[in-house]
């Protein structure tokens, strides 16, 4: 690590699909615990009277199907809800004491900011289009459209210092044991 008076953060990334949740849940059977953005802004939404009264006076509705049309809605509208919510989570993280942090949209977000080191989880994009409609019973359109609203693969993978490839055939376990032993070294 790089001082071991300060432990090192690691971000871990990659788009809807790519299965960062799973490499997540493997990490934590090593005993790393990882925070999670997208839990945390749900949690912190639904119990931070400030927020909440922010993004009703925003978007209306705070129904997950409101929430969900409002954000693909326009770009515009994406960073609105964004203003609100990532710096409450950016803040919870900080309290958290935890090195690592789950993050869809680590870059888009800035929150690649409080790691020093950046993870990028991929999967071809049909893997990850057939996971997002698997998992939230959705059109291929609507995975599509929610791919397209996050960073390009190849971009967020040429920012990452570390690549796990979760392809369904690469294996997993091998790839964390030396991203660990990189990390370590």
């Amino acid at each position: 690590m790089e001082n071991s008076t300060t432990p090192i953060k690691i971000g871990i990334t990659g788009g809807i699909g790519s299965g960062k949740s799973y490499v997540c849940r493997l990490l934590e059977r090593r005993g790393i615990e990882v925070y999670d953005c997208d839990a945390a802004a749900k949690r912190l939404i639904r119990t931070s009277t400030r927020l909440r009264r922010q993004l009703q006076k925003l978007i209306g509705s705070l129904e997950k199907a409101d929430i969900s049309r409002f954000l693909l809605a326009s770009e515009e509208n994406q960073q609105a809800v964004n203003a609100i919510v990532h710096p409450a989570v950016f803040q919870d993280f900080e309290e958290s004491g935890k090195q690592w942090m789950e993050s869809a949209i680590l870059y888009e977000s800035g929150a690649d900011k409080l790691v020093d080191r950046v993870v990028a989880v991929t999967a071809p994009e049909e893997v990850r289009i057939r996971r997002v409609m698997n998992r939230d019973s959705i059109s291929r359109e609507q995975a599509l459209q929610w791919i397209a609203r996050q960073w390009p693969q190849d971009q967020v993978r040429g920012r990452a210092d570390f690549e796990i490839v979760n392809d369904g055939a690469t294996d997993l376990e091998q790839q964390i044991e030396k991203l660990l032993n990189q990390l370590t070294t």
